[in-house]
């Protein structure tokens, strides 16, 4: 059942159709009024802070930690926001607030700039973030399609029982009965054949369950992250490890009787194409990515329309979606 186990690192290293996922798990503290941390910043290396300080990073940010605006062309980017707030802006025109459960599903396609900033909108408290950004391929077909986003809001995304104590959030790919809001069209992801899944799994202490198979032609990996003792099948797991598994065969998951674990299941279709990349561009061909280059330095995939290469939104704003067309979503 068990086919390798790797160590976690950052970012986590995944399988094809994925590129990989990012764990962020910060503990800020209380904001101040500029909506960052109510701290000292001294003997971080601001614009490039992914140390871990006191529990917390700045990532790229100067005031608010985060990443200011930055271009994406060629896959798409899956953010599962556990807790804390997103600010996200991008080079359309589109905004959004996101957080708490909710799932922002962006397609870059042939180009688009955008921000991800993590506002601390509690000014007497603290500020807990926690998130995973998982990059999923587009096929050569797909690479140049227009930019979009879409909001899985928390409210929609199906919670599925599956025992005692066993939970499984279904961000993508049926489960069973559960259907989860779709993602964009043109993700590799739109077409069921490709078999691409995205669960969160929660096992309380001592807890069991079982996992369906999936296509013969999968990849499936496991990503035990939180907890102190998992079996898959019949192996220990002692560590928080990367699990490939076999994707054909019922999965048993069960978790020691010390703490719950958690876990994160990333599994598709290969898309079975040559990958060429360089940061933030993926492409098939090397010469696709100096094109890309080239087109982000004479268009910056149409401009950017904010203030502050930063921008959040104000702390009073609620969750919210604001797209290219003008399509407000407030939840």
């Amino acid at each position: 059942m068990v086919i390798s186990i790797r160590p976690l690192g950052f970012p986590w290293q995944t399988s094809d159709p994925f590129l990989f996922c990012a764990h962020h798990d910060d503990a800020y503290p209380a904001g101040d009024e500029d909506m960052g941390p109510v701290a000292s910043l001294e003997g971080r290396m601001i614009g490039q802070d992914f140390g871990g300080k006191d529990g917390w990073s700045m990532y790229h940010g100067h005031v608010v930690p985060g990443f200011p605006q930055h271009p994406h062309r060629g896959f798409e980017t899956v953010t599962l926001a556990r807790s804390g707030l997103i600010d996200h802006s991008d080079s359309l025109g589109a905004a959004a607030r996101f957080g708490k459960g909710d799932v922002q599903w962006m397609t870059a396609g042939r180009g688009v700039v955008h921000s991800e900033m993590f506002p601390l909108v509690e000014r007497d408290g603290p500020n807990p973030t926690e998130l995973f950004q998982i990059w999923l391929n587009l096929p050569a077909a797909s690479k140049m399609v227009e930019p979009h986003f879409a909001m899985l809001w928390g409210e929609s995304i199906p919670h599925v029982p599956l025992a005692q104590g066993a939970e499984v959030t279904v961000v993508a790919g049926r489960l069973g009965d559960a259907v989860p809001p779709p993602p964009p069209p043109h993700s590799w992801a739109a077409d069921a054949s490709h078999d691409v899944a995205i669960w969160a799994i929660t096992l309380d202490a001592g807890a069991r369950c079982t996992l369906p198979a999936a296509q013969p032609t999968s990849s499936r990996t496991l990503y035990f992250f939180k907890g102190e003792a998992l079996t898959v099948g019949e192996r220990e797991i002692a560590a928080h490890a990367a699990i490939e598994v076999r994707p054909d065969a019922e999965l048993a998951l069960a978790a020691g009787d010390g703490a719950a674990v958690e876990l994160l299941m990333l599994q598709g279709k290969p898309i079975g194409e040559p990958v060429a990349q360089y940061g933030p561009f993926v492409m098939n061909k090397p010469a696709e990515i100096q094109q890309a280059i080239m087109d982000y330095r004479r268009t910056g995939f149409g401009g950017w329309p904010w203030d502050s290469d930063a921008p959040v939104h104000p702390r009073s704003e609620g969750r919210f979606a604001r797209h290219a067309d003008g399509k407000v979503e407030r939840r």
